[in-house]
């Protein structure tokens, strides 16, 4: 695959949901796994009642309140973890769940990290959701706090090799009624007919 550019802070800086469809097609860069991402959710503090700072700041959250460029991890529901790129200017608890991606490097360790975990029947499926995707990327809840812009650190966001894909928005997956009201929070974005999207169930 070509060169990637790792992207700088002050790209990662902002909305959620400005950032969110920018990230589609972007790669998720560890030392051993390279992942495009094909599928986000955007999640916007103490105005979302979707969103883990919508009672405000504790312990676990702390993270998604700034600075931008950081990933916010946590273990969900004691199972599994899912992470975010943080997006917030200081204070403001915006983020960017990754929920889908499609492994374009180290295949093989992504499968296996996939096949200690759980079934995996498809390259597809490697990280076709946000718990998959983290394993994928040897991610876990520990890893909250990470400077995605840190030049040496273990995990980093780089820019698209190619041009912007088209995308769609809708509902996010998992949460209350009030939570994806379509007027206001319809804040999954994805790319159309790529099969490492998550299907609904």
């Amino acid at each position: 695959m070509d060169e990637l550019t790792f992207l700088p802070r002050d790209f990662l800086t902002g909305p959620a949901r400005e950032l969110a469809p920018r990230l589609l097609g972007c790669h998720v860069v560890s030392d051993d796994v390279v992942l495009r991402i094909t599928e986000v959710e955007a999640y916007e503090g103490e105005t979302d009642p979707g969103s883990h700072a919508y009672r405000g700041r504790t312990a676990r959250n702390a993270t998604m309140f700034g600075p931008a460029g950081h990933l916010y991890a946590y273990r969900h529901m004691g199972l599994h973890s899912c992470c975010n790129v943080v997006t917030s200017v200081e204070g403001h608890a915006n983020a960017v769940l990754l929920r889908a991606g499609e492994v374009v490097r180290g295949v093989e360790v992504a499968r296996a990290r996939r096949a200690a975990a759980g079934v995996t029947r498809r390259d597809t499926d490697l990280a076709q959701g946000p718990g998959r995707l983290t394993v994928a990327l040897g991610i876990t809840w520990r890893d909250d706090g990470i400077d995605l812009c840190a030049p040496d650190s273990l995990l980093r966001i780089a820019d698209r090799t190619g041009p912007a894909p088209d995308w769609v928005a809708g509902p996010r997956i998992g949460l209350r009624p009030e939570a994806t009201d379509p007027e206001h929070l319809w804040l999954r974005y994805w790319i159309p007919g790529d099969p490492t999207v998550s299907r609904r169930r």
